[in-house]
C-alpha cells in the first residue's frame, strides 16, 4: 500500500474533515502537533463552481498545512469534476477528497455527502468526473452505508477503489446512525482485507490510546481523528508517541492548555475578516478547551459570551488566579484518583 502523498510516518494521522471546526488556524495548530495530514472542512461543488466568495473564502491555506487535501462534496459528477479542476488551478493542495460521509439533512436531502450511498454507480460516476478533470489523486471518506439495510462497507470501498480512490477513509456507522451508537471496527478491518489501496480508519477516537486500539483491531494503513481532536490538538503528539513505542507525552498543564488556547485564538481572529464573527465562532473552541476542569461551568458560561478573541486572556488569567488562590482545585478528584492508581 502506497499513499498518494510523501509521508515520513508508517501509521499516518490524518486530521479529520469537519464543518465549521477544520478551519486553517486549526490544521496549522494541529500540524504543529504532530497531524501527518490535513483536510480541509467539506466544500460545496456547486459553491467552487460558481466561484462563491464565502466558500472560495474556506480554500485559503498557508505553506505550512501541506499536506493537505480540499474535501468536496456534490452529486452532479460534471459539477464536482469542474470544482476539483478549479481548486486543482488556482489552489493546488496535495489532493482532492470526496465527502461520501457526511449525515447532515440539508447535505443528503440534494444527495450530497453520505446520500451518494444510495447510489453506488453515482458514487462511482462522480469519482471517476473529479479524477477526469485533476492530475492530483482523488480519495473519498465513506460510511458503512446509507442505513442498517444498505449497511455494505465493503462493496462501497471496492466501488470507490474500482472507480479510481487512491485512499479510502472509513467513518464505521451508516448514516441513519449519525454519531450515536458504536462505530464497527470490524468493518474497518474487512474493508482493508478486501482493496488494495491505503484504508484510514474512523470513528470513536477519543484519546491517543484509541488511535491503537483501532490501528492493533483493524491493520488500518492510517487513522483519521475527528471530534478527538476538539480542545486537545496534542492527542496527535500522543498516539504518534504511543504507536512509536515511546512513553505517551503527558497532557498539558492548565496554564499550558491555556496558552494553546490562546494561540489558536490568536490565529483565528488573525485569518478571520469579521474579528466579532470570529469569537462568536470560537466560542465552541473555547468550550472544548476548558472541559473537564474543575469549576468549569462558570467559566465556560463567560467564555461563551466573549465577542472579541481579546477578551479570552483575561477570562483565563482570572480563573488561573482563583486557581493559585486554592479558591478551587486545580485538578478534578477523579483526575488525581487515576494517577494516584496508575502510581
Amino acid at each position: 500500500m502506497r499513499f498518494p502523498v510523501a509521508l515520513t510516518t508508517s501509521v499516518p494521522l490524518y486530521l479529520a474533515p469537519m464543518a465549521g471546526v477544520s478551519e486553517s488556524p486549526f490544521r496549522r495548530l494541529c500540524r504543529r502537533f504532530g497531524a501527518d495530514v490535513v483536510i480541509t472542512e467539506f466544500l460545496s461543488a456547486e459553491g467552487i463552481r460558481r466561484e462563491n466568495e464565502a466558500t472560495l473564502a474556506k480554500l485559503r491555506f498557508g505553506a505550512e498545512e501541506h499536506p493537505i487535501g480540499v474535501q468536496i462534496f456534490g452529486s452532479d459528477p460534471a459539477a464536482m469534476g469542474d470544482a476539483a479542476a478549479l481548486v486543482t488551478d488556482i489552489f493546488a493542495p496535495d489532493f482532492i477528497d470526496i465527502n461520501f460521509g457526511c449525515p447532515v439533512k440539508k447535505v443528503v436531502k440534494r444527495n450530497g455527502g453520505s446520500g451518494c450511498l444510495k447510489d453506488l454507480t453515482l458514487v462511482a460516476d462522480i469519482i471517476r468526473g473529479v479524477r477526469a478533470r485533476t492530475h492530483l489523486p482523488v480519495t473519498a471518506k465513506i460510511r458503512s452505508g446509507w442505513n442498517e439495510e444498505m449497511r455494505d462497507p465493503v462493496r462501497i470501498a471496492r466501488v470507490c477503489e474500482d472507480a479510481g480512490a487512491a485512499v479510502i477513509a472509513l467513518h464505521a456507522r451508516s448514516r441513519t446512525q449519525m454519531y450515536s451508537g458504536r462505530a464497527n471496527w470490524d468493518e474497518i478491518a474487512a474493508v482493508v482485507q478486501a482493496v488494495s489501496v491505503p484504508v484510514l480508519g474512523n470513528g470513536d477516537i477519543t484519546n491517543a490510546a484509541d488511535v491503537v486500539r483501532m490501528h492493533d483491531h483493524t491493520q488500518c494503513a492510517g487513522v483519521m481523528i475527528g471530534r478527538g481532536s476538539f480542545g486537545q490538538p496534542w492527542i496527535f503528539d500522543q498516539a504518534r508517541a504511543l504507536l512509536d513505542g515511546q512513553p505517551m507525552p503527558a497532557a498539558p498543564s492548565v496554564a499550558e492548555r491555556f496558552a494553546i488556547a490562546l494561540d489558536h485564538a490568536r490565529m483565528a481572529d488573525a485569518y478571520e475578516l469579521d474579528q466579532r464573527g470570529a469569537a462568536i465562532e470560537f466560542r465552541k473552541h473555547l468550550g472544548w478547551y476548558v472541559k473537564g476542569l474543575p469549576g468549569s461551568a462558570e467559566l465556560r458560561k463567560r467564555l461563551h459570551a466573549v465577542t472579541s478573541l481579546m477578551e479570552v486572556e483575561g477570562i483565563f488569567a482570572d480563573y488561573l488566579a482563583t486557581v493559585a488562590r486554592g479558591d478551587i482545585p486545580e485538578r478534578q478528584p477523579a483526575e488525581q484518583e487515576a494517577e494516584t492508581l496508575a502510581a
